[in-house]
């Protein structure tokens, strides 16, 4: 399993994500608050090993992940989605491809 990142590299990721979805009034979210309460509830105080703690961790950057995932799909999808009928030389940039510019042309004069 790979090394997890600290709990408070954690938490200010989850924030961020949430003030990403929210915007400026995120810290007066249900969301914000219940993320705060689980993070106070699960902290260690003492030089211990605590499994609850490593298991709320682990679950804690699996939520990360899944908001930063789901974010970067929406910004995808508002870029790639189709829009309808596109022009053969809009879609051919969309792969990096260029069109002939003449009839029986090879593509690369000018």
């Amino acid at each position: 399993m790979a090394a997890l990142s600290s709990p408070l590299r954690v938490c200010r990721g989850i924030l961020k994500e949430l003030r990403a979805i929210q915007g400026p009034s995120y810290n007066k979210s249900l969301a914000y608050n219940y993320v705060m309460d689980q993070f106070r509830k699960n902290e260690v105080t003492g030089e211990r090993y605590c499994r609850a703690q490593q298991e709320a961790l682990h679950a804690s950057h699996t939520y990360l992940c899944l908001l930063a995932s789901t974010r970067n799909h929406l910004a995808l999808h508002n870029l790639y989605h189709g829009k309808g009928e596109r022009a053969p030389e809009e879609v051919a940039g969309l792969v990096g491809l260029r069109l002939p510019t003449q009839p029986g042309g090879k593509g690369w004069e000018k």
